[in-house]
């Protein structure tokens, strides 16, 4: 079975960026001149304006992309994929129970996420690329790690 790893996604290096950028601040701060300290505080405020600017920006065009490629997997998906052999062991009165209700994922959602989790991609991976809940995703992980 094949298991992939943690996605680094930065947030460690952006956390101690802005631990940094701070205790810059704040020495910035200290050493200006009292004349001078509103000028270096207004130009500081913008600085971090500007910053939180560009991180808004950065993480609304990963957001958006992610729900791109999440619609174009589900476009790629066809029929050829959901054979008997693929769907064996599939947990259908499990997982029948969990599609009920207004915010139900589609059936064939879920069968995507049961392939990936009989290829070996764990829960949290197909819970965050298919955006399904992770109950369902751990459930149908569980299912395809019993099968082999």
């Amino acid at each position: 079975m094949r298991t992939l790893p943690h996605p680094r996604t930065g947030q460690g290096a952006a956390v101690l960026g802005v631990l940094t950028l701070a205790v810059l601040e704040v020495v910035a701060l200290a050493a200006a001149p009292r004349a001078d300290r509103p000028v270096v505080a207004g130009a500081l405020v913008g600085a971090v304006a500007a910053a939180f600017a560009m991180g808004a920006a950065v993480f609304h065009a990963r957001r958006r992309a992610a729900r791109r490629a999440r619609h174009r997997l589900g476009a790629a998906v066809d029929e050829s994929w959901f054979t008997a052999s693929t769907m064996e062991g599939f947990p259908g009165e499990a997982v029948r129970r969990r599609l009920l209700g207004p915010d139900a994922p589609s059936l064939e959602c879920v069968y995507t996420a049961w392939v990936f989790a009989t290829q070996g991609y764990g829960p949290v991976w197909i819970a965050h690329h298919l955006d399904l809940p992770d109950e369902l995703t751990r459930l149908l992980a569980e299912a395809a790690r019993q099968r082999h």
